[in-house]
């Protein structure tokens, strides 16, 4: 049989998760996580990482593997994901991934442009920077540095922005000019399934995904990573929204609301991005025979190539 990696994507709160585990069964195989924050350990009821009975029934990759301290982007887990599908290939013919971190999704299969390693005393100047000036100066230095990249780039992630910056600086050529956007050739199929429900089902899903999140001590899960609230790791929905409560500027049933908002935007943000993709074919989460009898189709085609 063709090697084949199974992509299981959606957006947050749509039940991925579940479903994973029983396709998981089916094919008798071990699931890499594609979650860019359940990857860190010392986050995990704010990023919904599944309980320890799920973790024990199917054997996950990726989930609590890194910490928020660690530097880590969508080119780290590229490699590592590669690295860790040889090893996994070896005895399994199908591999499933699941998540909803569209730009680890895509680097994991169509590849990420190399780019030059960036010296670690750089990198802490401009975090530095960033702290103490601001990212605005980050972005004005990015604008002179590589305008064309500055123009289409996400001006409120300072990830992009400091990552651009830390190329350009070390290499003295636009960050842009590294970009050749050639999607590499992967030595094994890819599947890529797709779950969404109805928008009122799966936004009702999410608020109350939250309100379990508050149940469960989310509250003290901020309090406890308060300190490191600077990192980029923890700029992220569910610990930004209770920081500024730690801070006095909204209120507790504010942060509350504003997570259940910004999840709410996070998951239309991914259904865009997905729908992009025609690779992507579609289901709802109540349809696993449908979505298993779909996959065992297109791996027969794949065997037959």
């Amino acid at each position: 049989m063709l090697k084949t990696l199974l992509i299981l994507l959606g957006p947050t709160g749509v039940g991925k998760t579940d479903l994973s585990i029983d396709i998981a069964k089916y094919y008798n195989t071990e699931i890499i996580s594609c979650d860019s924050r359940q990857i860190y350990k010392e986050m995990s009821i704010g990023t919904a990482v599944p309980d320890r009975q799920t973790l024990e029934t199917i054997t996950h990759h990726f989930i609590r593997s890194h910490s928020i301290h660690d530097y880590y982007n969508a080119s780290k887990f590229e490699i590592e994901v590669l690295e860790r599908l040889d090893l996994l290939f070896q005895k399994k013919d199908i591999i499933l991934m699941t998540g909803g971190s569209m730009m680890y999704i895509d680097a994991l299969c169509k590849g990420i442009d190399d780019l030059p390693e960036v010296d670690d005393e750089l990198r802490r100047s401009l975090m530095e920077r960033m702290e103490t000036e601001g990212i605005e100066s980050l972005r004005n230095e990015l604008r002179y540095h590589d305008p064309e990249y500055y123009n289409e780039v996400d001006l409120r992630n300072p990830k992009r922005i400091l990552h651009a910056l830390e190329i350009c600086l070390m290499t003295g050529k636009p960050y842009s000019s590294f970009r050749i956007n050639q999607p590499k050739r992967r030595p094994f199929n890819i599947i890529k399934l797709g779950l969404n429900r109805d928008r009122e089902v799966l936004y009702n899903r999410i608020n109350q995904r939250v309100e379990q999140m508050f149940d469960e001590g989310l509250e003290q899960e901020a309090l406890n990573l308060y300190p490191f609230r600077d990192l980029n790791s923890l700029n992220t929905v569910g610990y930004r929204e209770l920081f500024d409560y730690f801070d006095g500027k909204i209120t507790r049933e504010e942060a509350k609301e504003k997570i259940k908002a910004n999840s709410r935007k996070y998951a239309r943000k991914q259904l865009t991005w997905f729908r992009r993709d025609p690779e992507i074919t579609w289901f709802t989460p109540d349809m696993k025979r449908e979505i298993i009898a779909y996959t065992d189709q297109q791996l027969r085609k794949g065997d037959l190539k």
